[in-house]
Parts: C-alpha cells; structure tokens; sequence
C-alpha cells in the first residue's frame, strides 16, 4: 500500500510537471504571436487577397494585417451588428451596432468592410440611409477573420438587417445574393474625424496571456505533491511498530 501511494503521487508530480513545461510553451507561442501582430499593425497595408485565393487562406496568419481595397461600397445593402462598445477610443460608447457595408471589389468579390460603431439609437438610420458616394474609391483598414457565433447566439433579425456577430457567412444571407463570392474575412476601417459616424478605429488588439500564472500554479502543485510524500513517508517511519508477541 505503501509504494502504490507513493507511485501515485509521483505520478501526479509529474503530470503536473508536464502541464506546467506545456503552459510555458504556449507562453513562447502566445509572446511570439504578440510580437508578430505587433509588428503586422505598423506594416504597410497589402492589397487584399483576390477572390480566387480566398479558399486557401490562412486567416489567422493575416489577422490585423493593413490591407487596401479598391471598389465601391453597396449602403443601400449594410448590416448592423449589436455590440457594447467599452473602452472607446472615441466618444460613442454603450450598447449600439457595428455598422457593415459590402464593399464590391473592382476585380471581382465582395468584402465585408466594419465601418465602425453607431449608438442604438443610430441603428435605423445606418441601415437606410440611401446617402454616400457609390463611385470607385480605395480604402485601407485592418483584416479581420469572421466571428463564429455560439450554440446560444440568436438568429438574424432580418427586419430590421441586424445580426449579432461578424461572420461573413451569416452577413451573407442579409444581403443581394448577387454580390456573391463573399470573403471568408471582414475589414474594420481606422478613425476617422472626431465626432464621425459611424465611429471607426475601434479595433480591439488583445490577447489573453495567463499562461505564465498558470504555469507557476501547476510547478506549485507538482512541489506540494512531492513535499506531502516526503513527509507522509518520514511520518511512516517514525510511526511505532506494534510489539513482537512472543508464544
């Protein structure tokens, strides 16, 4: 009994061990990805991917990567988007909508282009404002990989054009079908004037980096585990042996 307790919990030392040598890794993973969208940010913006490469794309390699686009935007097609928008770098803020138009590109596709945020109140006007020059222009912003939406997100309200997250596939069914192909990503548009509507520059570069706290918890663990051995064993040697009975 002795030594299947002590197996146990060196077993379980090391277990914890390996979760902690495993976190310290996704440390160096997550530090370097850190670093490489730090660095995409201040790049130069590329030119969009064309429609016939968007299969292929690694979306996640490309992420906050400036990119310019040259089309003409479809207003009389945009979609809201509900979201609460805190920590704004501009002065709307609170519950409101991201407002979305489709951006047809002069070589063929349509991009999902993030405008930027309304408050609620705005959400009407941004879906029927027939307004907004629908010539050729070039625009730059930053790309974005869709959102997925959660066993608990609702279904459009197709009424009144408003969805729930930015998932090009879903936007997709809110709008002519004729715009068709549809990028598998979206771009959010910079700042413009202070006080603009839509409010753009938004963008939310963050990434969660626990990894090191949950690391030194799982060394922590392993240290305890082999420390409470150590001292269940002392206690079994030092515990009195029971008395030779002689006949």
């Amino acid at each position: 009994m002795t030594w299947a307790f002590a197996v146990l919990m060196l077993a379980l030392a090391g277990v914890c061990v390996w979760l902690g040598t495993w976190q310290m890794q996704r440390l160096a993973e997550k530090e370097a990805l850190i670093a490489a969208v730090d660095q995409r940010l201040t790049a130069a913006p590329v030119p969009v991917p064309d429609a016939q490469d968007w299969g292929d794309l690694d979306l996640e390699a490309l992420n906050f990567q400036p990119v310019s686009l040259t089309g003409a935007f479809r207003y009389n097609q945009t979609v809201t988007v509900f979201t609460s928008l805190a920590n704004a770098r501009g002065s709307a803020s609170g519950p409101g909508y991201w407002v979305v138009t489709p951006f047809v590109l002069d070589n063929g596709g349509t991009v999902f282009v993030n405008r930027g945020f309304v408050p609620e109140a705005f959400q009407e006007a941004a879906v029927t404002d027939p307004e907004g020059e629908t010539g050729q222009v070039t625009i730059t912003g930053l790309f974005r990989p869709g959102e997925k939406a959660g066993f608990m997100t609702p279904e459009a309200n197709t009424s009144d054009r408003i969805e729930w997250v930015r998932d090009p596939e879903r936007l997709a069914k809110l709008v002519d079908p004729a715009l068709a192909p549809f990028a598998p990503f979206y771009v959010d548009l910079p700042a413009g004037a202070p006080g603009q509507l839509p409010q753009g520059g938004e963008t939310t570069v963050e990434f969660p980096n626990n990894h090191l706290g949950y690391a030194y918890t799982w060394y922590g663990f392993a240290i305890v585990a082999v420390v409470m051995l150590g001292f269940w064993l002392w206690r079994q040697r030092q515990a009195p042996k029971p008395p030779e009975t002689s006949w």
